[in-house]
């Protein structure tokens, strides 16, 4: 045993729990020292603490937990079809538009998602100009409902409307589908809320033109590997978010020799290759998607606390948890998001936190792979160290780690997969998303993009709903 005073004689290395303070002495002394920023559980909420004790070590929620992330870790999706929202998204109808997050009404909408909406309405030939579809979003007659409770997801706005072509993405292993509106590229589009002559003219061609000469092109093919392209992106660059260079590059050269296969003019595949070719974001859509199809596969299994659905409207931030209700959200104000801006704007412009594209960060890519991507610091800011970092702390919240989506930087390790709502009360640790920031008025676009957290109450009020349902061994 040591003797106090044998400290002095050797070299320390110092743990310091508590004030920073004491470590900025230590380093003063070019003493070797860490700091630990030790927080108590659940932020020292005492009944949290308590719902939090009630389930510890529960056997019920581990074995669901493993089911869930086994679930979606062999999910196999693949893209099989295109056709119009109103033929294939189940509960879709003449007179419906669904949107990117939570439930919300016409009135509390944000700026994007009413001038989406508005560009929805004039797209479908519902209304003749901005006002006649205001009145018409205002009366009732249209049905709003969120993507995520029909099996569909959407950028920003995330607007479907019924005439619009979805991708359809099969999940071959569970044999559930899901559903994406096409990437219509950067600039004035209508998810960012513009709703001019040239957006609805890009939205018809897409309708008449591009998707179906995709529909005849996928009939040449046995699907598209989405689960091969976003494996591989991971290793080129891509986090299958925010940067989808490598990933849109792959599903180009996928798709080519398809379209050459079909019986269509030259010129028009021609028009319809260049389409993707000139717009690195096509793949989000079908990111987004993939991990819907992935994700839906693990939602409503008992006793499980993993977070199947993040998705923001502008307004609200929502989650739902595999073991609850699939219309049963969890919602508190949505964060702004902090990042870089593009030249001419200011925090005071942008939206708050707005899209369905968290649902790439619920299945483990995205922000949370962001150690595969180290170029994507120069569009959300920090440095290549913070990408890795966030990457690291993910493991703190989540149930395992996707073998499939492995990060070179971390030695290959699988990202992690599966957000357990207990974990994240318990450690204080919250997801990361990386996004894109938008005007909070309609149709101004993109202004920036970076780092946004969820608000922890929507984790709060999850898990006190789950220990309702759950504590009585229901």
């Amino acid at each position: 045993m040591k003797e106090i005073r044998d400290l002095f004689t050797e070299q320390l290395n110092v743990i310091n729990i508590g004030t920073s303070k004491f470590k900025e002495d230590l380093d003063l002394q070019r003493a070797q020292s860490v700091q630990f920023d030790w927080q108590p559980p659940a932020g020292g909420n005492a009944e949290l603490v308590k719902l939090l004790d009630t389930f510890q070590d529960d056997a019920r929620i581990e074995a669901a937990n493993l089911e869930a992330i086994t679930r979606m870790r062999s999910a196999h999706p693949f893209l099989v079809d295109i056709d119009q929202a109103l033929r294939v998204i189940p509960g879709m109808h003449p007179k419906k538009i669904m949107h990117a997050g939570p439930p919300v009404t016409w009135e509390n909408m944000c700026g994007p998602m009413q001038g989406a909406i508005i560009g929805a309405l004039l797209y479908e030939g519902l209304a003749g100009n901005e006002q006649e579809a205001i009145t018409l979003a205002q009366s009732g007659e249209i049905e709003f409902a969120p993507c995520n409770e029909h099996d569909a997801v959407g950028p920003m706005a995330g607007i479907v409307s019924p005439s619009m072509p979805v991708h359809i993405i099969e999940n071959r292993v569970h044999g559930n589908k899901s559903y994406s509106t096409v990437n219509e590229g950067l600039g004035k589009v209508l998810r960012f809320g513009a709703f001019s002559a040239e957006v609805i003219d890009r939205l018809k061609w897409i309708q008449t033109v591009y998707a179906p000469v995709l529909k005849k092109a996928l009939q040449h093919t046995d699907g598209i590997d989405l689960k091969s392209i976003t494996a591989q992106a991971l290793h080129m660059g891509d986090e299958c978010h925010n940067r989808n260079k490598a990933s849109t590059g792959l599903f180009f050269r996928e798709i080519t020799d398809c379209f050459l296969q079909t019986d269509e003019p030259m010129e028009t595949i021609r028009e319809v290759l260049g389409f993707i070719k000139h717009n690195e974001h096509y793949f989000l859509n079908l990111s987004m998607a993939a991990s819907k199809s992935a994700l839906d596969a693990a939602h409503g299994i008992p006793y499980s606390t993993v977070v199947t659905t993040m998705a923001r409207n502008g307004v609200e931030f929502g989650i739902r948890i595999s073991g609850l209700g699939k219309t049963q959200w969890f919602t508190a104000p949505a964060n702004f998001v902090k990042g870089l801006l593009f030249p001419g704007f200011s925090e005071a412009d942008a939206a708050p936190d707005l899209g369905d594209s968290a649902i790439t960060e619920t299945l483990g890519i995205g922000g949370f792979s962001m150690a595969a991507s180290p170029a994507i610091v120069q569009f959300v800011g920090g440095e290549v160290e913070d990408a890795i970092g966030y990457s690291e702390q993910m493991y703190l919240i989540t149930t395992g780690e996707n073998s499939n989506y492995s990060l070179p930087a971390l030695n290959f390790r699988g990202s992690a997969l599966g957000i357990d709502l207990r974990k994240v009360i318990d450690t204080g640790v919250l997801p990361i998303i990386n996004t894109g920031i938008a005007h909070k008025v309609a149709g101004v676009g993109q202004v920036g993009a970076g780092l946004v957290h969820p608000p922890k109450e929507c984790f709060e009020k999850a898990l006190v709903t789950f220990a309702e349902k759950y504590k009585d061994g229901r």
